[in-house]
């Protein structure tokens, strides 16, 4: 092995002398808040990576990762860091891997490998299916109507829905009961009516 010239000898010590936040800062910050939550990181670790002989050294390259962050800006939210940390890393490895064995990860959605918009055949489904919600809740009598909008999207109370439409909370029970049966009926009446026949 070649001895250290005097170049990166100087660039090493540069980059330990210039940091944005201390190495006792660092040192403290790691032990008092990443450590703690080890126990925490080893079981976020072993249910999202099924090969159990990788996870001592996921969790130290987590602990790279962090301290690598750290010196440039310490976390306000340690935990929270440390998770999203882990979970990058995870990502990385799959990336990395790029064909992944179906054993080799459990479960994948944790990760957050998957895109987190919704493909084009769900974005249509979604269309569809808030279209059809649309179409039955226009075919709703109107004081069920109401009651369903400002119970169940708008999210209020019955006492507020009861001084909204001017009826008692017990009209606003019977309004809510019956919208939901005839959008029931309305949506999933003929899927039912089909189970029952099959």
């Amino acid at each position: 092995m070649g001895e250290t010239t005097e170049t990166e000898r100087e660039s090493a010590e540069q980059r330990f002398q210039d940091p944005s936040v201390s190495v006792s800062e660092v040192s403290t910050w790691f032990m008092h808040e990443v450590l703690p939550l080890e126990a925490i990181l080893m079981h976020y670790l072993q249910h999202n990576w099924q090969n159990a002989s990788d996870i001592i050294d996921l969790r130290q390259e987590v602990y790279v990762r962090l301290l690598e962050a750290a010196q440039k800006e310490i976390p306000e939210h340690t935990k929270r860091f440390v998770l999203i940390t882990a979970r990058n890393l995870l990502i990385d490895r799959v990336r990395r891997e790029h064909v992944v064995p179906i054993d080799a990860v459990a479960d994948v959605d944790a990760l957050g490998v998957a895109i987190d918009s919704p493909g084009p055949d769900r974005e249509m489904i979604a269309r569809d299916e808030l279209r059809q919600l649309r179409i039955a809740l226009d075919r709703l009598p109107p004081r069920c109507r109401e009651a369903i909008v400002l119970g169940h999207i708008e999210g209020r109370s019955g006492q507020e829905i009861a001084a909204r439409m001017g009826v008692s909370e017990a009209a606003v029970s019977k309004h809510l009961r019956n919208g939901i049966r005839a959008l029931t009926n309305m949506l999933y009446g003929e899927l039912a009516d089909r189970t029952k026949t099959s």
